[in-house]
């Protein structure tokens, strides 16, 4: 594991990872908000700290772990897009990225994941209990910092995208192991798990600027589309894409029994044998170590992953629609490269 050091503003890792080589791909966007990414990176540093060392240590670790820190990124750029000029962006985006950074602090604990952004996780080196207390401090850093901004509407934005982000992760238990599932039930899982995020980042940026409620919501539809495509593209890539080159385990979801869209496919597709394996092995939790690559084989037999990465395509090209109301300029540019970065991550 390389080590993580903190270098002025920025936290970055002493080797270079295919993390960090993703982010070169978001310079367009980083070049736009850099100073203000200095301001947030700043805040964070400045508001993970405790007189509990443990608490300061955790925190720092995921924090300081090689975080594209997109969603504060998305809350920054649109507020520029939008004529912004004040300060408020700057510590609504760490808000957003301290509820981003507690959210994974809990999913490595439901899990039981190992790496994370090639590191290992803070429950692989601390254990599941201060993993939870810490991300339940860091939503709460969250909240001090969306209340000292003083706008009702922020707190309802954000008291309603962490209560949905929870509901998500429940129903994505609960559909967990059962074959059954339908694609309208996983896409409503990772529209609250993952995208509800990506449109309150987006939304925010509108919210400052006091730009009118159309914009607002056209702002928070290009989100939420990207978000959609972010996480398609990454359930995919559990399938398809090197441990080196994804910076997490492969195969995770697998072994978890998380039906994915690639499962989806490949069930709804395959013949009655092929649907008993999946069965097996998600359902029962029967897995032996060939079963793994019989079911990539499966996906790939079925076309499973190239029409998930089509999914992500369409709805990038939703959120990318989403950004006609917003006149052409830098800013909107840079969102737009925003979409092909997240759906290129399978190439």
């Amino acid at each position: 594991m390389g080590k993580v050091v903190i270098l002025g503003d920025k936290a970055i890792n002493d080797g270079v990872s295919a993390h960090e080589e993703q982010v070169s791909n978001l310079d367009a966007l980083h070049g736009l908000v850099n100073e203000d990414l200095k301001a947030v990176n700043r805040v964070i540093l400045e508001r993970m700290e405790s007189p509990v060392a443990l608490i300061s240590q955790l925190a720092g670790h995921i924090i300081a772990s090689g975080g594209k820190r997109l969603r504060p990124m998305l809350t920054l750029s649109t507020a520029k897009m939008c004529g912004y000029t004040g300060r408020r962006h700057i510590d609504l985006a760490a808000c957003v990225e301290f509820i981003h950074t507690a959210t994974l602090l809990h999913d490595d604990v439901v899990d039981e994941s190992d790496l994370r952004r090639g590191n290992a996780t803070a429950n692989a080196v601390w254990g599941n209990k201060p993993s939870v207390l810490v991300g339940d401090f860091l939503f709460s850093r969250a909240f001090q910092l969306s209340v000292a901004d003083g706008s009702l509407q922020v707190l309802d934005i954000l008291a309603n995208t962490s209560a949905t982000l929870a509901e998500g992760e429940v129903m994505q238990l609960v559909t967990s192991n059962d074959t059954e599932t339908s694609e309208d039930a996983y896409l409503e899982v990772i529209t609250a798990k993952t995208a509800a995020l990506f449109a309150s980042a987006c939304r925010l940026g509108g919210l400052v600027a006091e730009r009118p409620s159309q914009e607002q919501d056209a702002l928070a539809s290009f989100g939420l589309n990207l978000g959609i495509a972010y996480q398609l593209v990454d359930d995919a890539l559990d399938y398809s894409a090197a441990e080196k080159d994804l910076g997490k385990s492969i195969g995770d979801d697998f072994r978890d029994g998380k039906i994915t869209l690639p499962v989806l496919l490949a069930f709804r597709r395959g013949s009655l044998q092929e649907r008993e394996f999946w069965k097996r092995t998600m359902e029962n939790g029967e897995q032996n170590e060939n079963d793994f690559s019989l079911a990539l084989n499966l996906i790939t037999k079925h076309n499973s992953l190239d029409d998930s990465f089509d999914r992500a395509r369409h709805y990038g090209s939703v959120a990318k629609d989403a950004l006609g109301l917003f006149k052409d300029g830098p800013e909107k540019h840079a969102l737009q490269d925003v979409v092909n970065f997240c759906i290129n991550r399978a190439h």
